[in-house]
């Protein structure tokens, strides 16, 4: 496995995304199977693995401390802060909110030190001067070693930035939403010197060929239930698109799943995509994807491919979009 940098953060080109083992996607993932896959991704090669407090909440935190805890030292671990789990729920980016919630994400990753520590969402009513600037006490104390934002604009990321250096961005980048290289983002971060850490990069199971007009998303445990993308009508409709990138796929060997990921690695250098799964043996065929060479050719056949299918249904729904900044 091949190493990318994140800013100064140098971790493995392919990461490993730890919401699902917790919930979100479906119900969740045993506990034996889901450090099983862990350590298994570990000795694949994967140094960075990617969790959040709000995952579960809490449970996911709890699975990667224990799965990583014999070899903390090889890995590098990020987490997410930002949501009140109190009554009163909702965002909260407040200092004293992250200064104290920080104590338990190191006691549930049974560590003294989080790699990479992300503010989950902006948080309109805290400036964001004021969260670099608490991140960046956090740093001078050794709690933290380096600062990340998720689903923010490229103003915030500007202003974040010249109070404490942010080494990521988290947010969703996939075939089936792109985004990113309208709205300025990985311009952003280009210019900046940020990483680029795309979620969902395989458009949240869209392109693993496992999904058709009959599936059944689960109200309870699976957010996609709600998400227009994954409404029957449009799982049909997007059903050509995703048909011609698993053609392009088998041209070169490859599943739809790998060859998605692929394209993500061959966009930009500084970008590390985070996928995510219960099962081993999918593990492994993500991580077959790095050794997929995606020539200039083949990247012209996909732009090409995408320039004749338009992706019907929107990232997610109204609830979950109200706060990503736009």
């Amino acid at each position: 496995m091949k190493t990318r940098k994140l800013g100064p953060l140098e971790v493995s080109e392919l990461g490993f995304g730890c919401m699902n083992l917790a919930t979100n996607y479906g119900p969740a993932v045993p506990i034996d199977d889901a450090i099983q896959v862990i350590r298994a991704a570990h000795s694949d090669g994967v140094t960075f693995f990617d969790t959040a407090e709000v995952y579960g909440p809490y449970m996911s935190e709890t699975i990667v401390g224990g799965a990583l805890e014999p070899f903390r030292n090889e890995v590098k671990i990020a987490t997410k802060f930002g949501f009140d789990f109190t009554d009163k729920g909702g965002l909260n980016s407040r200092p004293d909110h992250i200064k104290r919630m920080v104590d338990g994400c190191l006691k549930r990753l049974r560590t003294d030190r989080i790699d990479l520590f992300y503010q989950h969402r902006v948080d309109p009513n805290v400036p964001i001067e004021d969260v670099a600037g608490a991140v960046k006490e956090l740093i001078e104390s050794g709690k933290v070693l380096h600062f990340g934002l998720s689903e923010a604009s490229p103003n915030t990321i500007r202003k974040a930035h010249a109070v404490q250096a942010v080494a990521a961005l988290q947010t969703e980048y996939s075939l089936m939403n792109r985004d990113p290289e309208e709205d300025g983002l990985l311009d952003t971060c280009e210019e900046l010197g940020i990483g680029f850490v795309p979620w969902g990069p395989i458009g949240m199971g869209y392109l693993t060929q496992k999904l058709d007009a009959q599936t059944k998303f689960d109200p309870k445990s699976d957010l996609r239930s709600g998400f227009d993308r994954f409404r029957p009508e449009n799982i049909s409709a997007n059903k050509p698109f995703v048909d011609r990138i698993t053609e392009l796929a088998k041209r070169k060997g490859a599943t739809t799943a790998q060859l998605s990921l692929a394209w993500l690695l061959a966009q930009k250098p500084f970008i590390v995509p985070i996928p995510g799964t219960g099962k081993v043996k999918h593990l492994q065929e993500n991580i077959e994807s790095t050794k997929l060479v995606l020539t200039t050719e083949d990247m012209k056949a996909i732009a090409s491919a995408l320039s004749e299918f338009k992706v019907h249904g929107g990232r997610m729904n109204e609830q979950q979009m109200k706060i990503v900044e736009q």
